[in-house]
């Protein structure tokens, strides 16, 4: 029965201070919009995919080993490709500033277990550049493999492409919206909730019992307006007729 008229207490005071709650959530959805369009950089992702697949001509048994043999030469090519000796190569020719090192903390290189496809993915603020960057990565990994490896087992399956409106990865405009809402309710009616428990004045009958401890024994009713000009005008008349009494 409390957890109920806790409930109905509390909905009561948001609909009380349903105004402020409301400025409250403008504002923070306000904010929100000029934080996410106009101070965070947007991120692109772009991803390559690349097959590793031994070719052979051998039996079928033999077939089978070059495939246990990719699989285990995967993890090899994850390091590999975000090495120096990849990288460097794809920095000289897209002319990028920056450093092996600085370009390894944009590329993220993953594959599903037992599954023969790498995914290189790039994050960069230029939708462009993590294009060319993913391609040209795949591409020089594809160029190097058989000098270091000695091994010829490497497809591009997928190349990535420039979408006409490529849409960013970060940040995500419509939830951070939607939690700029969320925090606008929440410091509202956080707001609301304190005001109204600062606010110890007494209007009804209920607040006496609540704060005073006290039983209500009897309730004066409000006098209305008209009894109160006529009672108004009613003293004023005998109080013009004891004057006129008092000079005589």
């Amino acid at each position: 029965m409390e957890e109920t008229i806790s409930l109905s207490k509390i909905v009561e005071i948001i609909r009380k201070r349903i105004v402020l709650i409301i400025i409250f959530i403008i504002i923070s959805i306000s904010i929100s919009i000029g934080v996410t369009f106009y101070v965070l950089t947007p991120i692109y992702q772009a991803q390559t995919q690349i097959l590793v697949n031994q070719k052979s001509n051998s039996v079928e048994t033999n077939s089978w080993q070059a495939t246990d043999i990719d699989l285990r030469l995967i993890n090899t090519y994850n390091e590999i490709i975000t090495s120096p000796v990849i990288l460097t190569p794809v920095i000289e020719k897209l002319e990028l500033d920056t450093t092996p090192e600085q370009l390894m903390e944009q590329i993220t290189v993953s594959s599903k277990s037992d599954s023969q496809v790498v995914n290189i993915s790039v994050i960069v603020p230029d939708p462009l550049n993590a294009v060319e960057i993913a391609n040209t990565v795949a591409e020089v990994f594809k160029e190097q493999i058989p000098k270091l490896m000695s091994v010829d087992n490497i497809t591009i399956l997928s190349a990535a492409k420039q979408s006409d409106s490529p849409r960013p990865l970060k940040p995500n405009k419509e939830l951070n919206l939607v939690v700029g809402a969320v925090i606008g309710f929440m410091l509202g009616v956080g707001l609301a909730m304190y005001l109204e428990f600062l606010d110890t004045t007494i209007k009804s009958e209920d607040d006496i019992e609540t704060f005073l401890h006290l039983p209500v024994m009897g309730v004066v009713g409000l006098i209305p307006e008209e009894k109160v000009k006529k009672k108004s005008l009613f003293s004023q008349k005998d109080r013009r007729k004891k004057n006129v009494l008092a000079e005589k």
